[in-house]
């Protein structure tokens, strides 16, 4: 937003630029241009000084050729008339005996981004591919993909691409790369730049005389060619040999997916690559870079996918420091959790246990969700913490410690005597609706064997009317339900009261609905709602992380050095896609074949003259 007065600064900027004495001397004359470029940063419309700032680039000054550049191309595009004053001087810089200010004028040539000045650029880029000057030549280069961005719908010049693929053997690297960028952009219809043989063995054999960003774009590129022979296979993977060890992330992260990406039809030498990366893996956990150490973590859990102990012995590398942010805390400790075995269980759980009273609530919660998830191989280890932390009566550590019971009994059965008796008193300390529904569900599924689950419901149950939460409502009414089935004479009038609210009070109609739903069940006898609400479960062994196969390294090789891994959600995610039974953190549900029951309960409504609604319906299908 521009600052108020800037008509006064504008009017003030041109009467200096005019001015003969400010003119005549250098250094006047450039700290006016610069107070331009710093009002045009601060948001002031300087647009107006265009035909005063082309008088300014004819200059022998290199330091207000730049700042002057900066200023056309900003505004050239609202100025393509007087842009056209601006091409004669470039031109006439393109043949400076300087290199650098040749450079520079073809780089700003071509950031005028106009195309009706495409004619007066072609001759000076194409002189430039021949320039003596590398620097000169990378300008050019990279000019050329410009100008076909201006123009895409024109024809690509032949001779252009020859030239550029010529100059994949300039003796500077930067040139060789810039050629590459250059055709992936002319020749993107294509399919990009065509590699063969000859050209995939010069770029591996010049690979060490290019930058990173330069190493990782070959790199990326030559993931096209296909060897023609097993020798000439492990040949390239010879060559490539020294970049897996990189010292620079991004070059090993680069060459490991290539390396996979060419060795899909050997997995050993796939998993060879892989330990060899160990180590550079590890060094980047302990980067400077918070980013860069998120990154490597997240790559670490893809590779744990294949191979489970590759970090085994260096589990202690993943230990949470303790100024690092929380997001870093939580993905560590997700590879703790995949890490796990039966040397280091008891370090790996002392650690996870100091970390659930973290002054960061997230940090707190995703240990206690780890430790869950240990729990899935190590059950009464991990219940005897989760148990003493009940006894801290923190809202938050309370809530997640019932969530992370609600989800281990339902992949470890065995574990419901435990959780039963630790349920007793801890609905006083949860506030938030997820902790709530989980204690719910627990009551629900579990509440014969816990002997306060009818006046803990009672509770719930009497301030219904208050209640906000969605989730909550339509939890109590399944854990009502479900108590009814086992505990009919305590529960009997509360289901009573329940139902009758949710039918003719409240006003969210999934809950009115949902209720009405029970209300039919009800009546097509208790039979038929235990089928409903007390169904086959799903296989509890499926959970055990302990013994997990490994899954094919072609699996996971695609998406290896792209964003997807830093995509990649909770351990849940990853857990449910390796093949455990289903897991719902909302609202969770036993994997129940009820197609012939619900097809019985529509029967029968539909013999009684009763409607089922569309949202009904819905409800049929999501129970």
């Amino acid at each position: 937003m521009p600052y108020l007065g800037s008509e006064d600064t504008v009017r003030e900027l041109r009467r200096a630029l005019s001015n003969p004495n400010i003119q005549s001397d250098q250094l006047r004359y450039r700290n006016t241009i610069l107070k331009v470029i710093r009002a045009m940063s601060q948001g002031v419309d300087v647009s107006g000084l265009f035909s005063e700032m082309v008088k300014a680039c004819a200059t022998v000054d290199i330091v207000q050729k730049k700042l002057v550049y900066v200023f056309l191309c900003s505004y050239a595009s609202l100025n393509p008339e007087l842009s056209l004053l601006v091409i004669n001087t470039l031109r006439k810089d393109c043949q400076d005996p300087n290199p650098m200010v040749r450079s520079l004028a073809l780089r700003n040539m071509t950031n005028l981004r106009l195309p009706s000045l495409v004619e007066y650029v072609e001759q000076p880029l194409t002189a430039g591919l021949r320039d003596r000057a590398a620097c000169v030549r990378r300008v050019a280069v990279l000019g050329f993909a410009k100008l076909h961005n201006l123009q895409t719908n024109s024809e690509i010049d032949a001779a252009v691409v020859n030239e550029l693929y010529s100059l994949l053997r300039d003796p500077d690297p930067v040139v060789m790369v810039n050629c590459l960028r250059a055709l992936e952009e002319i020749l993107k219809e294509e399919g990009g730049v065509a590699i063969n043989k000859p050209i995939t063995h010069h770029l591996l054999n010049r690979l060490k005389e290019c930058d990173v960003w330069g190493q990782c774009e070959v790199l990326r590129i030559l993931q096209r060619y296909r060897p023609q022979s097993e020798d000439e296979l492990f040949d390239i993977l010879s060559l490539l040999d020294a970049s897996l060890v990189s010292p620079h992330p991004p070059v090993m992260a680069a060459t490991l997916s290539l390396f996979l990406s060419l060795c899909s039809g050997l997995p050993a030498v796939s998993l060879a690559a892989l330990e060899r990366v160990r180590g550079p893996l590890l060094a980047a956990c302990g980067s400077m870079s918070r980013e860069m150490r998120f990154t490597a973590l997240c790559h670490i859990q893809l590779l744990l996918r294949s191979v489970p102990g590759l970090m085994g012995v260096h589990y202690k590398r993943f230990f949470c420091g303790y100024a690092e942010p929380a997001y870093i805390k939580q993905r560590k400790m997700q590879v703790l959790v995949e890490l796990v075995n039966d040397e280091n269980v008891a370090m790996l759980l002392d650690e996870l246990r100091g970390y659930c009273t973290d002054v960061n609530t997230d940090t707190a919660q995703s240990a206690i969700s780890a430790i869950g998830h240990i729990g899935r191989s190590y059950s009464d280890r991990c219940l005897e913490i989760l148990t003493g932390l009940l006894g801290l009566k923190q809202e938050h550590i309370t809530s997640a410690v019932v969530q992370t019971m609600r989800d281990l009994v339902w992949v470890c059965p065995q574990c419901s005597d435990t959780v039963c008796l630790a349920l007793e008193g801890c609905e006083e300390s949860l506030q938030d609706s997820q902790g709530r529904q989980a204690l719910l569900w627990l009551l629900g599924v579990y509440g014969e064997r816990v002997s306060c689950a009818p006046y803990t419901l009672e509770v719930f149950i009497d301030g219904v009317r208050s209640e906000t939460s969605l989730g909550v409502k339509m939890e109590l009414l399944t854990a009502t339900m479900r108590l009814f089935l086992c505990r009919p004479a305590e529960t009997q009038d509360m289901l009573g009261r329940l139902l009758h609210y949710c039918i003719e009070e409240e006003t969210d109609m999934c809950v009115r609905d949902q209720a009405l739903l029970y209300y039919r069940l009800l009546h097509c006898g208790i039979e038929e709602t235990r089928k409903v609400l007390h169904g086959r479960r799903s296989d509890p062994s499926l959970g055990v992380l302990i013994g997990r196969p490994a899954e094919p390294i072609s699996q996971w090789a695609c998406s290896f050095n792209t964003l997807e891994p830093l995509r990649q959600g909770t351990i849940e995610t990853e857990s449910a896609s390796r093949g455990s039974p289903e897991h719902v953190t909302f609202d969770p549900k036993p994997n129940t074949d009820l197609s012939d029951t619900l097809n019985y309960i529509v029967a029968k409504s539909v013999e009684n003259d009763t409607n089922i609604t569309f949202s009904q319906g819905l409800l049929l299908q999501r129970f």
